[in-house]
């Protein structure tokens, strides 16, 4: 008789300690889940707000001028709408000018460059205007900026298209009075796979000495490919050390993105109610 309840009290502590074994493996995972959601989310953000990084230069780094900046970017970003675009995106930007009669200017034109970082963060737009290629360099965060519109978000084969200056103007040529293209919330920024068609030479830079992927065949002779081939230093991709310096590395990154991760994602969540209830379905003319 005790031997049958001390092997039922046995199984009774057994059953116990396994049911505590289950919660604390439930409760890791749990606990383990949501910290790889954050991590993807914030690395998601070098893509969405690569501005945010600093300078990868340790020459030009300073830790306390950086969080301020940090915070001045949040901050203006309360103030105006910043929405998330790439090189090759369509953008429609009003800003503050004096010598126009209503004291603002509406751009519209194709991203061509991003640069920068920090407050220091700015982008290029072109369009041919008048066959005039016309181009406009923007600070992200300029008081003077009042309104920043996507009109057509997508990307392009390459980091940036400077060779539309020396491409046909169908190319750059983009409608002033363009509807805004709705991409439906959740799917993928798309790739335009376009291949641009250059103008003979000469050209401001020796684009054949770069790895353009969205330039169609140059057409020039043999030799031009033979001295870009001279030119070129296939060994530093394996130099690591260089490739550290010129980048920041992913725990940086991390502790960048979550000191503002909150208030970014406070912004995306307000930008998605405005942008429901900017989408309008024109009504049908009644018989």
């Amino acid at each position: 008789m005790l031997s049958l309840i001390s092997r039922s009290k046995w199984l009774s502590k057994s059953a116990k300690c396994l049911r505590t074994v289950s919660a604390q493996t439930a409760l890791t995972q749990n606990n383990e889940k949501p910290k790889d959601v954050l991590r993807k989310q914030v690395l998601e953000y070098r893509h969405v707000y690569p501005e945010f990084l600093p300078d990868p230069n340790p020459d030009f780094r300073n830790s306390l001028r950086e969080k301020l900046e940090r915070n001045d970017m949040v901050a203006r970003r309360t103030q105006i709408d910043i929405p998330e675009f790439y090189v090759g995106s369509i953008l429609a930007v009003t800003s503050s000018d004096p010598h126009s009669p209503g004291k603002t200017q509406r751009f519209v034109g194709i991203c061509i460059k991003r640069e920068g970082c920090g407050l220091r963060a700015s982008f290029i737009l072109r369009n041919v205007i008048d066959h005039q290629g016309v181009e406009m360099m923007y600070e992200m965060y300029d008081p003077a900026l009042h309104k920043v519109e996507v009109l057509k978000l997508e990307k392009r084969l390459d980091d940036h298209l400077l060779y539309l200056r020396d491409a046909l103007p169908e190319f750059s040529t983009i409608d002033v009075n363009m509807d805004p293209e709705i991409l439906t919330e959740g799917a993928p920024v798309p790739i335009n796979p376009i291949k641009v068609k250059l103008k003979p030479r000469p050209w401001l830079e020796r684009w054949e000495r770069q790895h353009l992927r969205g330039v169609q065949d140059l057409g020039l002779a043999e030799k031009f490919y033979k001295r870009a081939q001279e030119l070129e230093k296939p060994w530093e991709k394996y130099d690591l050390m260089k490739e550290y310096m010129k980048t920041i590395p992913e725990e940086q990154q991390l502790e960048i993105f979550g000191e503002v991760q909150s208030e970014l994602h406070k912004l995306e969540l307000q930008r998605r109610k405005m942008k429901r209830k900017r989408v309008f379905v024109k009504p049908s003319k009644l018989a």
